[in-house]
């Protein structure tokens, strides 16, 4: 093996550690010298115990293997609860609170023998308060959010895998700007339980990784459809749909420019590419999101509201009076938009296997007091679709640009076999 272990893939380490060539203590000491070099760079992690890591890798080793996961270090969001680290969800309310479960996906990695690293640093309970990580390409800019630490984390081969959220755009957005892959699954295909919940009917459990592989290998495991450990590029002609949203007018040059030329070197590599345009019902569809973000989160965050407020940041406070400002029948509304939607794209998906838009606006903007937009993710994120971010090449600033890819809801199979292929034309 000619490179540190900390910079294999998840899967190439699988393999590894399979075949006798590599042990999970190994693994995870490349993985601990590497956050010793950059952590105080880069501070992705909200708690890490190097003792901790290098006792369960050792227990990996010295028993036969769990499952598909076996002797991985994978990081934790810190709104998701492990019962041996504290989970702090991104505010100074719960500092130092221990959870006394593991909250379910948690409890699926160790189960297939995965080592809990430690906990990644998130936003303000998940919203666009931001924390202290940078992004790990270049420092000065933010690594976005509300996963921001779990990107930062994968991206610096600190660990292959880790888990976000996605609400809004907390998946796939850190991930484009750091330039990894994001895999954000049909809704609730992950169970969520023991994640500190922000908007129950949007909350998505996501996965960080450096290429499809491992994220449909990561997916794999904690799902128990073990169909997804191996996907294969599509088989046939890939019916891709250029999809400009009704928020297309967000989409810097660069981004607009890096679309159309994937859109074409896909069609010059077989690929049925069209363009497509999402009908009028669709234009609501982010105010919708919007509404139901809001109103859901005013009544999850109510104790923090209550007891806490004068702690909670400005830009949170702004969304939870705008929850309870809006009356149950606005959201009552903005839900019955959501579901004409997702009847809509069901129709739409007769003639694609996937749409391709961009992952965001452009690359990751200068500083740390933003995490970003999410205005290319919130939709999908409302229809439940799944969806998938891969790196497409980088922006004027030299920083990663994304591409999304969007699937039918229930068909995440489909939709990482059809990233599979893009990314293997994208590399070619």
């Amino acid at each position: 093996m000619k490179k540190p272990a900390n910079q294999l893939t998840a899967t190439e380490a699988v393999t590894l550690i399979h075949d006798g060539k590599l042990t999970a203590e190994k693994l995870v000491r490349d993985c601990i010298e590497r956050i010793d070099a950059r952590e105080k760079d880069v501070g992705a992690w909200a708690y890490f115990n190097e003792t901790q890591a290098i006792e369960q890798a050792r227990a990996r080793d010295q028993n036969p293997s769990r499952g598909l996961l076996h002797g991985i270090p994978v990081g934790v969001k810190d709104i998701i609860d492990t019962v041996d680290m504290p989970t702090e969800y991104g505010t100074p309310i719960y500092a130092g609170n221990q959870p006394h479960w593991d909250a379910a996906c948690v409890n699926a990695v160790r189960h297939a023998g995965g080592i809990i690293m430690g906990k990644t640093v998130t936003t303000e309970l998940a919203y666009f308060g931001p924390g202290k990580t940078r992004n790990p390409l270049k420092l000065n800019h933010t690594p976005g959010g509300s996963s921001s630490g779990s990107a930062a984390a994968v991206a610096d081969c600190m660990v292959p895998l880790a888990f976000g959220t996605q609400t809004g755009g907390s998946t796939l957005r850190p991930a484009a700007f750091c330039g990894i892959v994001g895999f954000k699954p049909t809704f609730n295909l992950i169970n969520r339980a023991g994640v500190k919940p922000e908007a129950e009917s949007l909350d998505t459990i996501g996965i960080m990784a450096r290429c499809v592989d491992d994220a449909a290998l990561f997916t794999a495991a904690v799902t128990d459809r073990f169909y997804l450990r191996s996907v294969r590029p599509v088989d046939g002609a890939l019916r891709i749909g250029v999809c400009h949203t009704h928020e297309w007018r967000h989409a810097l040059p660069e981004t607009s420019a890096a679309l159309e030329h994937v859109a074409y070197h896909l069609a010059q590599r077989g690929a049925q590419v069209k363009e497509i345009k999402l009908s009028a019902e669709f234009a609501e569809l982010l105010e919708a999101q919007k509404i139901v973000q809001a109103y859901e989160a005013a009544r999850a965050y109510g104790y923090e509201w209550r007891e806490h407020r004068a702690r909670l940041s400005p830009k949170l406070k702004d969304l939870l009076r705008d929850g309870y400002a809006a009356t149950p029948a606005i959201y009552d509304k903005a839900q019955a938009t959501g579901a004409k939607c997702r009847a809509l794209i069901r129709h739409v998906f007769r003639d694609y296997d996937v749409l391709l838009m961009p992952s965001t606006p452009g690359e990751a903007p200068q500083g740390l007091e933003s995490t970003g937009s999410p205005v290319f993710n919130s939709n999908w994120t409302f229809l439940h679709t799944p969806a998938i971010t891969l790196p497409v090449g980088a922006g004027p600033g030299n920083l990663p640009l994304g591409v999304q890819l969007v699937g039918r809801m229930h068909d995440d199979a489909r939709l990482l076999s059809a990233a599979k292929w893009v990314e293997q034309q994208l590399r070619g």
